[in-house]
């Protein structure tokens, strides 16, 4: 048995159903899943009250010069913290939270946050043109497919600009898996059985 906690990390393209297999994942292990809790507890403690949705939004995805939003000054100047104080703050409630047992994180950059952790397992949800486009029309609003591309690509601009890593990239993660072709419940089962079956593994 690990010393460390089991901690898993979903990384996932919009439309893909990453958030779903995250919560299934989370119920059938019966572990916390980890997302908005991180969020709440790194503005407690930047000492921030409340963010309003749309620039809490803005500190997550606009990073690039081709944004019109930036809001990059440093925390104090405008009253309000910026991109990068969030993200390392998110960082310390992460190192934080896995310290107190076993858990999902969703997003947050947190394969790479937790790359030398003992005993995490990260994937990547991604799934087709067709499929997402569907999910944009039924689960996310009406979204398009370009406009579902063009969240990922500030997603990618993101995970690029904090860990110096291509986002989806295979090598950053345990296994990706294609929603498409699986399903949600497929997901979750290919998950838990890819974990069960490298811990069986004889340790090195």
């Amino acid at each position: 048995m690990s010393e460390k906690p089991l901690i898993i990390t979903i990384s996932r393209q919009y439309g893909s159903g990453g958030r779903e297999v995250s919560q299934k994942l989370a119920t059938k292990l019966q572990i916390p899943l980890l997302d908005r809790k991180i969020i709440d507890t790194a503005i407690e403690k930047l000492g921030v009250q409340e963010l309003p949705p749309h620039y809490l939004e803005s500190l997550e995805h606009n990073v690039g010069a081709g944004y019109e939003f930036v809001p990059f000054v440093p925390f104090g100047v405008s009253g309000m913290p910026s991109s990068t104080d969030m993200f390392f703050a998110e960082v310390k409630v992460i190192y934080e939270l896995v310290k107190q047992g076993p858990c999902v994180i969703l997003g947050r950059c947190a394969d790479v946050v937790l790359k030398d952790y003992p005993n995490k397992f990260s994937f990547f949800i991604c799934a087709d043109a067709k499929f997402r486009e569907q999910r944009g029309k039924t689960v996310y609003g009406g979204k398009t497919l370009k406009e579902l591309d063009q969240e990922d690509g500030k997603r990618a601009e993101y995970y690029y600009r904090f860990t110096g890593h291509k986002w989806g990239r295979g090598d950053n993660y345990d296994l990706s898996i294609n929603t498409s072709r699986l399903g949600i419940d497929g997901a979750v089962d290919l998950i838990t059985k890819y974990i069960k079956t490298v811990e069986k593994q004889p340790k090195a």
